[in-house]
């Protein structure tokens, strides 16, 4: 992957940006976009996203395979993600650990599930014929969780620990919802780092939530706070170099706050890049 040399961090591309971003083609590592936005054919968005590419590495984000779904049919949606695939050529493809339909219903919204060995056969089935049809490994993206499962048989620390095992696929690593599931659960994030596997980490997620009486919401609709700045260092004391994103989806700012955010995370890669002695951009 060829970033910036100056500014590897990537942004979320979305519709109010699309003008500006390749009228004045600032200073990102990358761009990233929701894959089913872009499954038709022709149209102004999917030459948008053409034109960007022509600037900058793609990261193709996908939120509707629902891979945890026992009885959710896959193929058409595989099908348009491999015909995208092809024409964009992206840098990275990744999807969520979740599940999201039931009886034919498909739900709006990306769902935990329990963490069982039965749930882990039935995911890397999935994420192995994804990554067969694709012909490239995928990367597989934590969750912001509300609920907790009494059968869940292990942590989804361990689940993708195990995946990635069994698969080979990379981690997508959110740390917002590192730290919002760590919030709501009353436990310790940097408990999770140590059990993910660091080494799959290909690209990390930046992003803000909301705080309300309920507990704490993964809303990608304000700033990154404090706290996942800080697991941002953390995770770059560890040796990851994967370039990091800043995910802004809800009540959408203007672009310089996005890139004023970009560059903070390049910062801190540079003070803890400089600090260990690590190169400052490493190859995907």
């Amino acid at each position: 992957m060829i970033l910036h040399p100056a500014s590897p961090t990537g942004i979320g591309l979305r519709q109010p940006h699309y003008a500006r971003v390749l009228e004045e083609r600032p200073r990102i590592g990358f761009v990233e976009v929701h894959s089913e936005n872009f499954f038709h054919d022709g149209g102004a968005a999917l030459r948008t996203l053409e034109r960007a590419r022509e600037c900058y590495p793609v990261s193709l984000h996908g939120v509707g395979l629902a891979l945890a779904s026992v009885d959710a049919r896959h193929d058409a949606h595989v099908e348009r993600l491999a015909k995208l695939v092809e024409r964009i050529e992206p840098e990275f493809v990744s999807e969520h650990l979740c599940w999201g339909a039931v009886d034919g219903i498909h739900f709006n919204d990306l769902l935990p599930f329990p963490y069982t060995d039965e749930a882990l056969s039935l995911v890397a089935a999935r994420v192995n014929a994804l990554q067969d049809r694709l012909r490239r490994p995928v990367m597989i993206e934590n969750l912001s969780a509300y609920v907790q499962y009494r059968d869940a048989q292990m942590t989804e620390a361990d689940f993708l620990a195990d995946l990635v095992c069994l698969t080979g696929c990379g981690l997508l690593l959110d740390l917002n919802n590192l730290y919002v599931n760590a919030r709501n659960f009353d436990s310790d994030p940097m408990d999770a780092l140590e059990r993910l596997p660091m080494h799959a980490v290909r690209e990390i997620h930046l992003a803000g939530h909301a705080v309300t009486e309920y507990g704490l919401i993964d809303t990608h609709g304000s700033a990154v706070c404090d706290e996942v700045w800080a697991l941002l260092a953390a995770v770059r004391r560890r040796g990851v170099c994967a370039p990091a994103l800043i995910e802004w989806d809800t009540d959408l700012p203007e672009l310089d706050v996005l890139l004023a955010e970009a560059a903070r995370a390049d910062r801190i890669g540079a003070v803890t890049d400089e600090s260990n002695g690590l190169p400052r951009v490493c190859a995907a």
